[in-house]
């Protein structure tokens, strides 16, 4: 078994869709898992010059992979059977494709009239965190419980581990959120209800020997989405926004913009173990022409993008990560 694993190392919204997209095109996987949140994710992919915008099934289907929403996510199954009818209307073919782990929960609509009263924290709205909350409270339903998602079910340990029908396994594992919003990790209490790192894939049933190449994702900059004050007083985050084109996936908010944290950036390198980077909206700063970002206190500003390439990279050697700059919506 070898698996790979795409993980966002900031607040989300940084392009794993993308990444992972280039991923299936450039191997040879045998499944594609979806390993933590729900629909509050929305995964912006280009394929064959389309946009598609999923929000709970994984890339793999768009390759003919078997493609597999895990036991670390929580499911709408409303908004789930519209995403594979709108990917059938598209011409995307999805039966016998795509499964549910029988042990990932279920959002239902006591989850979704209960989700968004703390406005505080600020949410989706889309019954992620009242799913969560009723699976570690074990009142939760499953999806085995569900007769309608008979045919989608799959039990994961015999997929896997047991009876599968490839020769060697070879997974990719595609997160959602960040790790700025994991539930340990992140800046809390204004964080998501699941795990977002590396750990998060590995609880959906593979062994920590099996992973073989970590796939951080981040861009040249940070948004969020949320309640909290993120946002800098410079108006030039209002220009990073519009050229960036930086509205929810989901739910079509604006995100706040402020310049990359490179201290937190350096912390999700190390915890979730990357060795592979990408940064992408390298684009964005270039036609702005303004490269700046935040070391601890210090700011700094860069004159052009090569000089920020630079110093972003001979700060990370300790890390021995393989770092790609990415100016392009559907390609590394």
């Amino acid at each position: 078994m070898i698996a790979d694993v795409v993980v966002d190392l900031q607040y989300g919204d940084c392009g794993k869709g993308k990444v992972s997209h280039h991923l299936c095109r450039t191997n040879d996987y045998t499944h594609v898992i979806r390993y933590n949140g729900g629909c509050n994710a929305g995964h912006t992919i280009y394929h064959k010059g389309e946009k598609f915008v999923t929000h709970h099934i994984p890339c793999g289907v768009f390759f003919g992979v078997k493609s597999i929403i895990g036991p670390g996510c929580v499911v709408n199954v409303k908004q789930f059977m519209s995403e594979i009818e709108e990917l059938n209307s598209k011409g995307i073919k999805t039966e016998g494709m795509i499964y549910i782990a029988s042990n990932a929960h279920i959002i239902t609509d006591f989850h979704l009239a209960q989700d968004g009263q703390d406005e505080i924290i600020g949410t989706t709205k889309r019954g992620n965190g009242p799913a969560y909350r009723d699976k570690y409270s074990r009142k939760g339903m499953r999806a085995l419980d569900m007769p309608e998602l008979t045919d989608y079910i799959i039990d994961m340990y015999n997929e896997l581990h047991e009876n599968s029908e490839f020769e060697e396994v070879k997974i990719l594992f595609e997160g959602a959120q960040g790790f700025g919003l994991d539930i340990d990790w992140g800046d809390y209490p204004y964080v998501t209800s699941s795990h977002c790192t590396v750990g998060g894939a590995i609880l959906n049933g593979v062994p920590p020997k099996a992973i073989r190449d970590i796939w951080g994702v981040a861009k040249v900059y940070e948004t969020y989405v949320g309640s909290k004050l993120f946002e800098g007083v410079d108006p030039i985050f209002a220009k990073i926004r519009e050229v960036g084109e930086e509205f929810g996936a989901t739910t079509g908010r604006p995100r706040q913009v402020n310049w990359l944290d490179f201290d937190l950036l350096k912390m999700a390198i190390n915890i979730n173990g990357v060795n592979k980077l990408v940064f992408n909206k390298m684009d964005v700063l270039d036609e702005i022409k303004t490269w700046n970002l935040y070391n601890g206190i210090n700011m700094f500003e860069f004159t052009k993008s090569e000089d920020m390439q630079y110093w972003i990279t001979e700060m990370l050697k300790d890390t021995d990560v393989d770092i790609v700059f990415s100016g392009n919506k559907d390609r590394i």
